[in-house]
């Protein structure tokens, strides 16, 4: 620009003319200020003075929008577009943009909750279209903690009074998947790790509804149980070659973050289909381990349902059941419960098979260890009040009630006041 002009929001000196209504106006291209409006006449009395006005005062409109969310308005629609969302997304993101920002406790609130706000709409507006998006993904984009952004969501949600579906755990696998640079050789991927994507998304899809089945996706975020699917997936595809990869290089390899928790849910994951092993006839002679049951993964999700229902039972219908069996049966005066388990057993030898595993959520299967605080302690000075119920308690002979009476009776022709019941 001649002259050498700035912008005065961001500094930059790419400052070019843009004609606005038709009226020349002086706008930065880099964040889009305008510098100088443009002049024109509005209204028949300036026109006859000869008066020229703005064209922001011409609208009529007293309210301008502040620089904050000027720039927050910027950021939700480039965070769509990096995303590359339709473009009726980026309107309703806007929208729920310029509602937040009315709330007193928004536009008051610290800067960091107010670059969070700029993701928590995007991704209120893809949850709402059914659009597989994580808050893992929008904090990656966003540099933003976790935990500030879940709970500035759970605020906007509140504020906003907004209906917002969960979102489909079929849909989440296969876009989280998607990213995984697994599925064409690189320099990074020797050709042995190099897996068909169709094939890694359909196991997967599997052991994450083995996964949801046994209760290892209720109430936990849903990344840790993906991933850990994902290399079980991936494993059992081509054993002979991956069983040795661990889940950290795994991760590497695949160019993701490996989540804290994945590997615990990886090793929940394998005990419940080393469970469902043993209900295999085939398979009970081979002493299975954590890392040999990978191999069978295949036959295991071919016969998911069956051995399921078999290796794990529902503990309060099984209990009502063999109360009432066992009330049903005469045991006599004399019998024991050592007794009336070796009649219900089964077999030649009398010996009972073992019970299936109860089917129950891992947090109340190992709950967590609480610890009782310890109850306050009191300090006795001896300075206490006390009142005279109190009193009366300790008075044992009756001299002593005639003194505490008469002591009474002075208090209140001293002050006037009567003493209490």
């Amino acid at each position: 620009m001649p002259g050498g002009g700035r912008c005065p929001d961001c500094g930059s000196t790419e400052l070019v003319e843009d004609a606005h209504y038709s009226q020349s106006q002086l706008v930065c291209s880099d964040c889009g200020c305008v510098v100088t409006e443009g002049v024109l006449t509005t209204t028949f009395s300036d026109e006859g003075n000869l008066r020229e006005v703005t064209y922001s005062r011409s609208t009529g409109e007293n309210e301008q929008v502040s620089r904050s969310q000027q720039r927050g308005l910027r950021r939700v629609r480039d965070l769509c577009r990096v995303l590359q969302l339709p473009s009726t997304f980026e309107d309703t993101a806007v929208a729920y943009y310029q509602q937040a920002y009315r709330h007193p406790g928004i536009r008051a609130a610290r800067l960091q909750k107010k670059e969070v706000l700029v993701g928590c709409c995007v991704l209120i507006t893809c949850r709402q279209h059914n659009w597989p998006l994580t808050m893992g993904t929008i904090c990656a984009l966003l540099y933003a903690d976790l935990d500030v952004f879940s709970g500035t969501y759970m605020q906007i949600v509140k504020l906003l009074g907004l209906d917002v579906p969960s979102l489909c755990l079929a849909d989440l696998v296969k876009t989280y998947c998607s990213s995984f640079k697994l599925f064409q050789a690189s320099p990074s991927v020797p050709a042995k790790y190099v897996e068909d994507k169709e094939k890694m998304l359909s196991r997967t899809l599997q052991l994450v509804e083995l996964a949801d089945e046994t209760w290892l996706v209720t109430g936990r975020h849903p990344l840790p149980v993906i991933t850990a699917a994902t290399f079980l997936a991936w494993q059992s595809l081509q054993p002979s070659e991956r069983l040795r990869c661990s889940l950290a290089r795994f991760c590497k390899l695949a160019n993701v973050d490996l989540p804290c928790p994945a590997s615990s849910r990886l090793q929940e994951l394998l005990a419940v289909l080393l469970r469902m092993a043993e209900q295999l006839a085939w398979l009970q002679v081979l002493r299975l381990d954590k890392r040999s049951v990978v191999k069978h993964i295949g036959d295991l999700l071919q016969h998911r349902h069956t051995l399921v229902r078999k290796a794990f039972r529902d503990g309060t219908a099984e209990l009502e059941g063999e109360g009432k069996e066992l009330q049903g049966q005469d045991l006599g005066p004399g019998r024991g419960k050592a007794e009336a388990a070796s009649s219900s057993s089964d077999g030649p030898e009398g010996k009972r098979p073992a019970s299936p595993a109860l089917l129950l959520p891992p947090c109340m299967l190992k709950p967590p260890k609480r610890i009782c605080p310890p109850p306050p302690i009191s300090t006795v000075t001896g300075d206490e009040d006390i009142s005279d119920s109190e009193i009366e308690q300790y008075l044992r002979t009756p001299q002593e009630m005639r003194d505490f009476q008469k002591a009474q009776a002075a208090r209140q022709a001293a002050t006037g006041v009567p003493n209490p019941p």
